[in-house]
């Protein structure tokens, strides 16, 4: 007879997981998969790798069993449509890849997909959904300008007290594509111009995918939502110098951990960016 644990897994819901990449991530993405196959709690149907159509990335994906997806496969639109840069910086990638998760909907099949950062790795089992409910990260960081651009976008404020710009979340296929066909309602055009149109693009932070999905959902049915903090540490390190010992150590204490290098946000004078901003 199998455990209650393994019971509650075979019948919890299957997920897809979505994480867009580009080469600089290849140092963290595998211990991102490994932690997501060890850490979530779900049946995993496809991992999906959303990136630039470089040999080094579909390589990896074939040896770690995810699935390539050529990220301008994705979208109407590429990186090189956005321009979201100032004379000191550069997000055009950044805003790209909050775009290609917006578009998860076409890409996954499972009904329910998780969408996480290249750069975060899980160090504590994680459930997404249960006694029907969604759960939700959320900490006390964000940016005033992602709530200006969601008024714009979705025509009224947001109400929940606390951010959900948390490197994680469990996207519901159909609200998700719900979502985009209000935006394209309300602004008349393709809902990832939209949201161009909405953001101010002179400001460095303008637009959060995670804000505005989790916005929506609470602002539609909070009562389908569980809201967990979500206790994650971020480390100016690489993902494998790090033990067992203090992986453990910091699993007390913390969900998550993002290793984070974002030299590729800054311009240097006179050269393009390396990664533009992702």
């Amino acid at each position: 007879m199998p455990s209650p644990s393994k019971a509650r897994i075979r019948h919890a819901v299957t997920i897809d997981v979505l994480i867009p990449a580009i080469e600089k991530d290849l140092q963290t993405l595998p211990h991102v998969i490994d932690a997501v196959r060890e850490q979530v709690k779900h049946p995993i149907g496809r991992i999906l790798i959303v990136a630039p159509k470089k040999k080094r990335m579909i390589e990896f994906c074939r040896t770690k069993g995810c699935t390539f997806i050529d990220e301008n496969t994705v979208l109407p639109i590429t990186k090189k449509d956005i321009h979201y840069r100032s004379r000191t910086w550069e997000r055009s990638g950044w805003l790209f890849q909050q775009l290609l998760k917006l578009n998860g909907d076409k890409l996954c099949t499972a009904d329910y997909f998780l969408v996480i950062d290249a750069d975060t790795v899980l160090i504590t089992p994680h459930h997404f959904r249960a006694n029907g409910k969604t759960l939700f990260y959320s900490r006390n960081w964000s940016q005033p300008q992602y709530f200006v651009t969601y008024r714009k976008l979705m025509g009224r404020k947001v109400t929940a007290k606390s951010s959900f710009v948390t490197h994680y979340m469990l996207f519901e296929r159909s609200q998700l594509a719900q979502m985009k066909r209000e935006i394209e309602a309300k602004h008349q055009m393709p809902w990832y111009r939209a949201i161009l149109h909405s953001m101010n693009r002179s400001k460095q932070f303008a637009f959060s995918e995670f804000e505005t999905y989790a916005n929506y959902l609470y602002s539609k049915n909070r009562e389908g939502m569980k809201i967990q903090k979500a206790r994650n540490k971020g480390l100016h390190m690489n993902a494998g110098q790090l033990s067992k010992q203090k992986v453990n150590q910091l699993a007390e204490k913390y969900r998550s951990l993002s290793f984070h290098k974002r030299k590729g946000y800054v311009r240097t004078p006179g050269a393009k960016s390396r990664a533009g901003g992702r």
